[in-house]
């Protein structure tokens, strides 16, 4: 994010949990959040550099989670390059690269050290769960079979992406939307799994569109966006202005459904490809 946008992703500091520095996302608002992920918010101004990493939430999904999220099969993406952004805590990369795809993630959260990172996603994710677990209708357990399973799900995919990151560092790449350091149709496909929508009453939609055309600008093929929601369920309100915005561009927009609910409401994506 530029340092305007991350002023405007800024949560008053009246709402923030009780329990300092974690940044975890539990608010005194009680959002319907599941758990973001690297930098779907980042609490803090300025540029990359300036950002702490107490105001940086670092909890992912799984590979597998991945693949119904976006309603693909394993087969889907051989012989392709893909672009996961943001990234955080998401194992998708670690395993993709495991099973030969050529797969990139970006974050604001890559800067720092992986043990570091370690460490904040095994506390983010302990207030995830309690978060979750409190707001347990909002939620189809039929997922994780209850909060543990949700925990161990994150843990798993935490610990992929940090034993990875140790190791192939070069697969992690530190960005701050809506500017990435990436050529032109570099990738193609991108994923973008828990930012955009999900945090429609922080950023706005001048961030909505510049994000979604430098995503395009990297992207050769098509991009893939989930939810089209809001924490609250709510479907994104500028969706028709952004719809619009992609047939200008001459991208073709379609909604698909996904196979994967865990948040009531969030159970379709958006899938923007070039004419």
């Amino acid at each position: 994010m530029s340092r305007e946008e991350l002023r405007r992703a800024e949560i008053d500091e009246k709402e923030r949990t009780a329990e300092q520095g974690t940044a975890a996302g539990l608010t005194s608002r009680g959002l319907a959040d599941e758990e973001p992920s690297g930098d779907q918010i980042s609490l803090s101004e300025g540029e990359a550099g300036d950002i702490r990493l107490e105001r940086i939430v670092f909890i992912g999904r799984t590979y597998d989670e991945y693949l119904r999220m976006f309603n693909l099969k394993p087969g889907d993406l051989e012989g392709r390059t893909v672009l996961d952004c943001p990234g955080g805590a998401c194992s998708f990369t670690a395993k993709a690269r495991q099973i030969g795809i050529e797969a990139v993630a970006a974050d604001i959260a890559y800067q720092f050290d992986p043990a570091a990172l370690e460490a904040k996603g095994r506390l983010d994710i302990g207030h995830a769960v309690q978060h979750v677990e409190s707001l347990g209708d909002q939620y189809r357990w039929d997922e994780f079979g209850g909060p543990e399973g949700l925990r161990s799900e994150r843990t798993k995919a935490l610990t992929a992406t940090v034993e990875d990151m140790e190791q192939h560092p070069g697969r992690y790449v530190a960005a701050v939307l809506p500017v990435l350091p990436f050529a032109d149709r570099q990738f193609d496909v991108t994923l973008s799994a828990h930012f955009l929508f999900m945090y429609s009453d922080k950023l706005d939609y001048a961030f909505h569109e510049q994000t979604v055309a430098e995503l395009m600008r990297v992207t050769k093929e098509e991009i893939r966006i989930f939810p089209l929601v809001d924490q609250s369920s709510r479907r994104y309100k500028d969706m028709e202005k952004l719809l619009t915005f992609a047939a200008e561009n001459g991208w073709s927009a379609e909604e698909r459904p996904s196979d994967y609910e865990f948040q009531r409401g969030a159970s379709s994506m958006l899938v923007l490809t070039r004419s």
